[in-house]
C-alpha cells in the first residue's frame, strides 16, 4: 500500500523482511530514547516464530515513510482481535463498544509486543517526519475502518507528535531504580542510602536466600549458552503453566535472540549445590554492531530491564534476590544507571525503584465514543497524579539521601 505526503512516501508492509534491518536499525539508534525491543531483529523474531503473529491475534503491518531513496521514518503497527499483552488496558472500552452494538475489534497498536517498557515508536529522521508518521496511522486507520490507534509506553518525542496530531493521551505508573549523579561504589552503599527499616528489610530477605544455600551465576551476551538457555524457557514456560496460561514467547523465540541479539541479554543463574532452580532474564541496552556513529548517542544511558524469571521450586525471597537485588548489583558493578522493573507493581518501591509515569496516545474514530474516553481520562489522569504523590510520600530513601529522580517521574 502507498501514500503521499508532500515530498514523502509512505508504503504499508506486511513483514519485517521487507524493511532493510540496518536501514531500520540506525533509525531506532538515532532516537533518545531507544531500547532493544524495537530493533528490527526483536521485532523479525516475534514475527518468524509465531509469537506474534495473526495466529496469535496479531496481524503486522510495517509503516515506512520515504524521501526519495531515503528512509526518513518507520513504525511496526499491528491490528488486534483482542487486548491481550499490551499491559495498557482498554477492556472497558471493549466492552462498551460491545454493549452499544459496536466492534471495537480489530483495532490499530503501535507496540513492543508483550513488551511494556517506554521507549521510541516512531523512528523518525526528525519532528516533522514524526509527526507526518502519526498523521499517515490515522489516516490509514480511517481507510481500514477500524475502531481505534492506540501508541502503547510512548517516548517523549512520540507524544509530542501524537499530540500535534490530536492523539488523546493516557498515563500509566511503572516502577524504575535510577542511580543518582554522585552513583554508588556498591551495593552497600546503596543500601545506605535507605531508611533503616527498608535497609534492614532487604538484607534479611537476601540472608534467607543466602542461607536456603542458594548461590547465583550470571552470564551476558554470547556467554550464555544453550543449555542455560533451554533450563530458562524451562522456568519460563512453568511460571505460566502455574497460572493457567500458555507462554506468549515461543523456544523459537528465544533462540533467534540467542542467535541474533545476544548482547542484549543477561542472564542469572539460582543454584543449590550445583543445580540450577530458577533463572531470571534480563535485557540490557546495546547498540547492535554495524550502526554507524552518525549520531549523538549521549542523552542514551545504560538501561537494564527486568523482564522474564521462572523457578523449578519455591524458596522464601529467592524471586525478589533474582529479580532485583542480583540485577542491581550487577547494574551497580558494570556502571549502568537504571533499571526499569516493568509493570505495575508497588512492592518494587520497597526494593528502591520509584514511581514513574508512563504515556500512550490514543485515537477513537467514533465521535462519540472519542468524546466519553477523553473526559474518562481526564479524570483517570488526575487520579493517577494524586496516587504519584501519595507513593512519593513513601520514598524508601532517608530524608537526606534522596535519589535523582527522572524527569518522566515528576512529570
Amino acid at each position: 500500500m502507498k501514500h503521499e505526503s508532500n515530498d514523502y512516501v509512505i508504503r504499508v508492509l506486511n513483514s519485517p523482511d521487507e524493511v532493510n534491518a540496518a536501514d531500520w536499525n540506525e533509525l531506532l539508534h538515532a532516537q533518545p530514547e531507544a531500547t532493544p525491543f524495537m530493533r528490527h531483529e526483536y521485532l523479525a523474531a516475534l514475527h518468524h516464530s509465531g509469537s506474534a503473529t495473526p495466529n496469535t491475534g496479531w496481524t503486522p503491518r510495517f509503516f515506512t515513510l520515504w524521501q526519495g531513496t531515503m528512509l526518513a521514518g518507520v513504525c511496526a503497527l499491528y491490528l488486534k482481535d483482542h487486548s491481550y499483552g499490551e499491559y495498557v488496558f482498554d477492556h472497558a472500552w471493549a466492552n462498551a463498544y460491545r454493549h452499544h452494538g459496536l466492534h471495537y475489534y480489530p483495532k490499530a497498536v503501535v507496540a513492543a509486543p508483550f513488551t511494556p517498557v517506554p521507549g521510541a515508536r516512531l523512528l523518525a529522521r526528525n519532528a516533522t517526519v514524526r509527526t507526518l508518521l502519526v498523521k499517515a496511522l490515522v489516516a490509514w486507520c480511517e481507510k481500514e475502518k477500524l475502531s481505534s490507534l492506540h501508541l502503547l509506553f510512548a517516548s517523549d518525542d512520540d507524544v509530542a507528535a501524537c499530540e500535534e496530531a490530536g492523539l488523546m493521551l493516557r498515563h500509566t505508573v511503572q516502577f524504575h531504580w535510577t542511580v543518582p549523579p554522585s552513583g554508588y561504589h556498591d551495593f552497600d552503599d546503596f543500601l545506605m542510602t535507605l531508611s533503616h527499616e527498608k535497609r534492614k528489610k532487604i538484607r534479611q530477605e537476601r540472608r534467607k536466600v543466602l542461607e536456603a544455600g542458594i548461590s547465583f551465576r550470571w552470564s551476558l551476551g554470547p556467554d550464555i549458552s544453550s543449555v542455560d538457555w533451554d533450563f530458562f524457557y524451562q522456568c519460563y514456560e512453568r511460571t505460566y503453566f502455574e497460572h493457567g496460561n500458555a507462554p506468549y514467547l515461543s523456544r523459537d523465540f528465544f533462540q533467534r535472540m540467542q542467535d541474533t541479539m545476544p548482547e542484549n541479554w543477561l542472564l542469572f543463574v539460582a543454584e543449590r549445590n550445583g543445580v540450577a532452580i530458577a533463572t531470571s532474564l534480563i535485557a540490557v541496552s546495546a547498540r547492535p554492531s554495524g550502526i554507524e556513529d552518525r549520531f549523538d548517542y549521549k542523552n542514551q544511558i545504560n538501561t537494564a530491564y527486568g523482564r522474564y524469571w521462572g523457578a523449578l521450586e519455591r524458596v522464601d525471597c529467592l524471586h525478589f534476590e533474582a529479580c532485583y537485588y542480583q540485577p542491581l548489583e550487577w547494574c551497580i558493578a558494570n556502571g549502568f544507571q537504571r533499571f526499569e522493573g516493568g509493570a505495575q507493581g508497588e512492592h518494587k518501591m520497597a526494593r528502591a525503584l520509584l514511581p514513574v509515569k508512563t504515556t500512550s496516545a490514543h485515537w477513537l474514530a467514533h465521535p462519540a465514543f472519542a468524546d466519553a474516553v477523553e473526559r474518562y481520562l481526564a479524570r483517570e489522569g488526575a487520579g493517577i497524579d494524586n496516587y504519584i504523590d501519595e507513593l512519593e510520600k513513601r520514598s524508601p530513601f532517608k530524608a537526606n539521601a534522596e535519589p535523582y529522580i527522572p524527569k518522566a517521574a515528576k512529570t
